[in-house]
């Protein structure tokens, strides 16, 4: 499978977010898969140096408004640039990409990617696919978004999201037979 991983840019090399999402790509990796994410520093880096370290093929989807804005590159373990001109253009390339999705913490760019791929997800924009939160805060972040505008929720949509308290449980997760059989066959 193709999977994308949406993370935070800030985690530095040997910090524990940074070695979590290295592990993460590692196991991706390992499992076979293709691994897509937004190619530059933090948790992306990680988690293509991971993937490659296992011999994955590795797929930065990169953006001209950052590069712009901040100046960088790809990180050296992307086998596979993909630019784009727009951080829209780019977060739909991320999720039309893959036929899985995981995000690791991360802030409102993470956010804005979870909700996009959940919203595209609702009104048949996009494939239904796993999406999965990895840790405590995701599931902390949407029980209170839940609790606070419970009526604007339904349980319907909020089965689109699974939690997974850590890396592991989320490769499980996309690697259950019948889950992607359920998805590709268009379930929920």
């Amino acid at each position: 499978m193709k999977i994308t991983v949406f993370g935070s840019a800030a985690p530095a090399p040997n910090t524990p977010a940074y070695d979590e999402a290295r592990r993460l790509g590692f196991l991706l990796g390992q499992a076979g898969h293709t691994v897509l994410t937004g190619g530059y520093m933090g948790t992306m880096e990680a988690v293509s140096r991971g993937a490659a370290e296992a011999g994955a093929h590795v797929i930065g989807v990169t953006c001209a408004e950052i590069e712009s804005w901040r100046p960088t590159q790809a990180n050296p373990w992307v086998a596979e640039q993909r630019p784009t001109p727009t951080l829209e253009v780019r977060m739909v390339a991320l999720m039309d990409g893959c036929d899985a999705a995981l995000a690791l913490p991360g802030g409102i760019g993470t956010l804005a990617e979870i909700t996009l791929l959940w919203n595209r997800m609702a009104v048949q924009a996009a494939p239904r696919r796993p999406l999965v939160l990895i840790g405590q805060g995701w599931r902390d972040t949407f029980a209170g978004l839940y609790t606070a505008q419970s009526e604007y929720f339904a349980e319907s949509h909020r089965a689109f999201l699974q939690f997974a308290p850590g890396i592991e449980e989320a490769v499980r997760i996309i690697q259950q037979p019948e889950i992607n059989r359920h998805y590709s066959a268009g379930g929920g």
